[in-house]
């Protein structure tokens, strides 16, 4: 059953008194009389198994905290007194109905959190003693400012209970934290000497997050000697005046976690100033600082200790496997001084990129009464900019975490998840603006891209991708879709910062596969929009795949680069784009340079023209009976990571042969359903086949390939590296491949028995080269021995 140890004299108080605030005078102390007798009866009857505060005794089980009570509501709690547990030892209880009554309410009151019987007292004076001569804001953030040493605050009344709240004044233990951080000084054998928080400590590593805010990554062996400091701030020392106006404001401390919660504003953010960009547009040797390793989307790293010549020696140095991760993780880490950033769905880890060990973990619940692709339970990243991290919740939050310490610094809402809104890929940061985009694509919404400003997460700008009826673009959807014209853009885009243009891709419209209640190009679907990125404002746009009748979207990376073509030096993006055609544009322009079929079996378009519009071949729309059409809705590829290498001049991508039969109806848009319009399926005895292909971007010519990979193309991406190799997943047998740049001769493999749906990426911590990859719901590092 349940129990409760003895509360001293003051508890009681509190617990009556907080009881008796929101009633009238005569229900108080009605409701006091009732507290006390179910403290009495609880204490006679139930204290001595379980203690005193019901976190368990000698003979019986704690009952607060727990995730599952066997019993949740006020008339389960009498129940369950009344009947006990037998098979437990807990006897049954013989109480009249009024006994019942009072023990189960000043059970629940055990459990509940401090914000539902929050202590009176002058709230206000103790928020100024915590901010002021209490100097607990040294440590202890609340919403956003505040120090970064000691457990976030911000919701602390909804996740503790009072009793909790109260011991730390009364006790030289902090129970605040679930594993207290320590204060450590350590000398190191080299003479320098480091001063912080050991956020965590092995036999064989120490991280230290040091004083000035910094990360170390420290090997016992290179420690002479490690000291334990007394606490930066003492909780004992608060004069018996305070504690209570202390104790009011604690237990008043929420945050409302509802899914459209929100709560920004630079007078809650420590840090209003522009945040540092140079280290992500030029990112320091080593470091991947964001999705692609680099704001032009090009997963090509200079790094080149591992190379042709000694890749064969490749071994595994550290696995971490995501506690919360539901299936095979779609994330590619982000590594910046020494930490690696990973995500699953409303999960932030923070990793020592060296040894692997967690050193701090951000997450919230998974949103419930989700739909369509909000619900896929994806998550590709973050972003990381100055002090904080920032990511996507599968409600379309975008939120601001402090990067040393995982705390909250903002949140903001995108738009309502009720209207079928989610968030599946990384941000992107640009100068002090957080870029992030929007899923639920086949869902019946109106796509945008948002920009927030990092400092403070307030919204600078927002750009729709489907244009409202009346405005100009909406002549390009002819028919009643527009208000549900999707074209969302889900994957992250790329930047550059010397023309100050963002490249964002956007998705297909709606429904996918019948366009008869939208004709026209419907614009901006199947696009990459180039925007100003002060302002937002669209400089240009190609449309890949105009009226798109087989959710061919566009997510799918635009890499930008700087090389000759054709006798003269031009700043490119290049995509290998979900249509079967790879496609060469001045970025500055949008000028078609190149389209050129990257896959063997199109049966849609014969080519593109030269006013990038395709040469459409007949027989291809959906049909209520069926039409065989190639490439398949995966498309000829897909999001997975692409890159380009300099120096090879070859573009690398995954491609599928594949094909499927689309049919269409005229179902319409329903809440809560998707809006697809139609269906597909695979094509009878047609049997899909996946390669690496190198792509020559002048000619658009293959290269070379590696064929047979098995599997679907929503699979492994790519990456190269200045060391001549090329890193992907086979699908067969879930082995991690190293292939020739030039040839694309394997070199090595590692056999992970995962499956794959996310892209490589490497980093170099203190000069050695590391390689890593999502190997199901496992991330794994390689490095040379």
């Amino acid at each position: 059953m349940i129990a409760c140890v003895e509360l001293s004299r003051r508890w009681t108080a509190v617990v009556l008194f907080a009881a008796a605030c929101p009633l009238g005078v005569n229900e108080a102390a009605a409701q006091a009389l009732v507290d006390q007798a179910g403290r009495k009866t609880y204490e006679a009857r139930c204290a001595g198994c379980h203690g005193a505060d019901g976190e368990g005794g000698g003979h019986g089980p704690g009952f607060v905290g727990i995730r599952q009570p066997r019993a949740r509501t006020r008339a389960e709690l009498r129940d369950l007194i009344r009947k006990g547990i037998p098979d437990a030892g807990m006897p049954a209880f013989d109480l009249t109905d009024a006994e019942l009554d009072a023990l189960a309410a000043y059970t629940e009151a055990l459990r509940a959190p401090a914000a539902d019987r929050p202590v009176a007292g002058n709230s206000d004076a103790g928020e100024g003693f915590f901010k002021g001569k209490g100097g607990c804001a040294s440590c202890h953030m609340i919403r956003g400012r505040g120090g970064i040493f000691g457990p976030d605050l911000s919701n602390l009344a909804r996740e503790r209970r009072l009793v909790q709240i109260e011991r730390v004044f009364g006790s030289s233990s902090n129970v605040l934290p679930a594993s207290p951080p320590r204060r450590v000084s350590i000398r190191l054998r080299e003479g320098r000497r480091v001063q912080g928080i050991a956020r965590y400590e092995s036999p064989f590593d120490v991280g230290v997050q040091t004083i000035d805010g910094r990360f170390l990554s420290l090997r016992r062996a290179s420690i002479a000697e490690l000291t334990i400091d007394p606490p930066l701030a003492a909780h004992t020392r608060v004069p018996a005046d305070e504690a209570q106006n202390l104790l009011a404001f604690l237990t008043r401390l929420t945050i409302d976690r509802a899914p459209r919660a929100t709560f920004t504003g630079s007078d809650e953010i420590a840090h209003a100033g522009p945040l540092p960009f140079d280290d992500i547009a030029r990112p320091r040797p080593g470091e991947w600082p964001t999705y692609n390793g680099h704001v032009s989307g090009n997963r090509h790293s200079p790094l080149r200790e591992i190379d042709a010549s000694n890749v064969a020696r490749l071994s595994p140095r550290w696995m971490f496997p995501v506690p919360s991760a539901q299936g095979a993780l779609q994330v590619t880490p982000v590594v910046v001084d020494g930490l690696m950033y990973v995500t699953a769905v409303n999960a932030v880890f923070a990793l020592d990129a060296r040894t692997g060990r967690q050193v701090w973990q951000y997450s919230r619940p998974r949103t419930q009464g989700l739909v369509g692709d909000p619900a896929a339970g994806i998550n590709r990243g973050v972003a990381v900019a100055g002090d904080r991290v920032f990511f996507q919740t599968d409600h379309a939050h975008v939120v601001a975490l402090h990067r040393i310490g995982g705390q909250v610094l903002w949140d903001v809402e995108m738009a309502d998840y009720r209207d079928h809104y989610g968030a599946t890929g990384a941000p992107l940061v640009v100068n002090d603006l957080v870029i992030a985009g929007v899923s639920g694509g086949d869902e019946g919404n109106r796509g945008f891209l948002d920009a927030y400003r990092a400092s403070t997460g307030e919204r600078a700008w927002r750009v729709w991708t489907v244009p409202a009826r009346g405005e100009p673009g909406s002549e390009t959807w002819i028919g009643k879709a527009l208000e549900h014209g999707c074209a969302t853009t889900w994957l992250t885009g790329t930047y550059d910062p010397a023309a100050r243009l963002i490249y964002w891709p956007t998705g297909n419209p709606c429904p996918d596969y019948n366009g008869d209640e939208r004709m026209g190009d419907n614009l901006y679907s199947n696009s990459v929009l180039a925007l100003d990125a002060d302002t937002g404002k669209l400089r240009w746009h190609f449309q890949f795949t105009p009226h798109d009748l087989h959710d061919w979207d566009a997510n799918q990376t635009p890499v930008l680069v700087d090389v000759d073509f054709r006798g003269r030096p031009r700043k490119l993006l290049l995509q290998g784009n979900r249509n079967g055609f790879f496609y060469v544009l001045d970025r500055l322009t949008g000028e078609l340079l190149l389209a050129e079929p990257f896959v063997n079996n199109l049966t849609w378009a014969s080519g593109v023209g030269k006013d990038g519009r395709p040469v459409l071949l007949p027989g291809n729309e959906p049909a209520p009976a069926g039409t065989r059409t190639c490439p398949s809705v995966t498309g000829a590829t897909n999001w997975p990571s692409t890159s380009f290498n300099p120096a090879t001049r070859l573009f690398y991508l995954m491609a599928e042969e594949s094909c499927g039969i689309y049919t269409k109806n005229s179902e319409w848009w329903v809440r809560g359903e998707s809006f697809y319009g139609g269906t597909t399926r695979r094509a009878p005895g047609e049997i899909n086949r996946k390669f690496v292909r190198a792509i020559d971007v002048e000619s658009g010519r293959i290269a070379w390939q590696i064929s047979d990979l098995g599997g679907g193309i929503l699979s492994s991406g790519l990456m190269s590296t200045a060391g001549g190799l090329v890193f992907y997943g086979d699908a067969p047998g879930g082995a991690f491949v190293a292939a020739d740049a030039k040839t694309g001769a394997p070199l090595w493999h590692f056999n992970t028995g995962q499956s794959w749906k996310a892209g490589p990426m490497t980093y170099a911590i203190d000069g050695k080269q590391y390689v890593a990859i999502a190997a199901g719901s496992t991330i794994v590092v390689f490095a040379l021995p």
